[in-house]
């Protein structure tokens, strides 16, 4: 008996292909093909997907041990079987796709392949020891755009598979598609309004929200290096530059902020010099010991 068929459903399966149940401690778990989810409880009351693979019980046995990662918070049961089904129609496409495996050995970017998946003729995805990524044809390149396009047809499994994805969708399941669309509007913003004809607004990419929260905040002091400090009880003691810069010549100063108050936030902390003194007290920073007042 095969392991997927060792872990009987504690409920019959989802018309998508999905087999939900609960574990040994309570936890709502599932089952897609031989990958298992669990909705995992974290930290404050709050829960996040976890992944296991190949667990050879049946569902109402498997407990937190069998599960590792974190795939997203969840707000509830809910999205936890949103989650769910939503790999389960990925997997299902996935299985209509001319995908096929082949053996490493080939020469890539990375270093030597160690196998590799041909998503069609001319589209192949390597997995190397270091990373991985697609190598496109000499023909297929040509078909990328022209602002997204690499020499050489490299594309690294990051970011870049994106690039691949949105120039070949058809090869590509619609929850692929998604997370590509993403990736290219969060990376390459110009390049998607290019193409696509539209303007991406505030939120919708997080290039394009960097680059002006960078131009709002130019002549401000913005927080490159923190550190709890340990002279002053509940106070983190920052180093902060104009704008964020970093490198040889840029000004730097300290200052303490509230360590109720220290919240990063997306592109860094801005100091407000009606809240936050500078400070030319002792530090806690061992690479600023003996460089004197800012």
């Amino acid at each position: 008996m095969s392991p997927i068929q060792a872990s009987a459903p504690s409920e019959p399966p989802d018309m998508a292909g999905a087999v939900f149940g609960r574990s040994a401690d309570g936890m709502p778990v599932a089952l897609v093909a031989d990958k298992a989810y669990a909705m995992m409880p974290g930290r404050e009351a709050k829960h996040y997907l976890a992944c296991g693979w190949r667990i050879a019980r049946r569902m109402a046995e498997w407990t937190r041990a069998d599960f590792y990662g974190h795939g997203g918070d969840l707000a509830d049961e809910a999205a936890f079987r949103a989650k769910v089904l939503e790999q389960a129609e990925h997997h299902r496409e996935k299985q209509q796709l001319a995908r096929r495996e082949i053996p490493g050995g080939a020469h890539t970017l990375w270093g030597w392949s160690q196998g590799g998946t041909v998503y069609a003729e001319g589209v192949t995805a390597h997995s190397t020891a270091r990373h991985g990524g697609f190598k496109l044809s000499s023909a297929r390149n040509r078909k990328v755009h022209p602002m997204l396009r690499a020499v050489g047809g490299w594309y690294e499994e990051d970011e870049c598979w994106a690039i691949v994805a949105i120039t070949f969708p058809h090869l590509f399941t619609a929850l692929e598609r998604r997370h590509a669309e993403r990736t290219i509007k969060d990376s390459w913003p110009d390049a998607w309004e290019t193409i696509v004809g539209t303007i991406l607004g505030p939120g919708e990419s997080r290039t394009k929200d960097q680059r002006a929260f960078e131009t709002e905040h130019a002549a401000d002091w913005i927080v490159v290096s923190a550190i709890t400090s340990a002279q002053q009880n509940g106070f983190v003691e920052c180093i902060a530059t104009p704008g964020g810069k970093r490198g040889a010549g840029t000004e730097e100063r300290r200052f303490l902020v509230p360590t109720d108050e220290y919240h990063i936030g997306r592109f860094g902390f801005v100091i407000d010099p009606d809240r936050h003194a500078v400070y030319d007290g002792p530090t806690s920073f061992v690479g600023w010991q003996g460089r004197g007042s800012p």
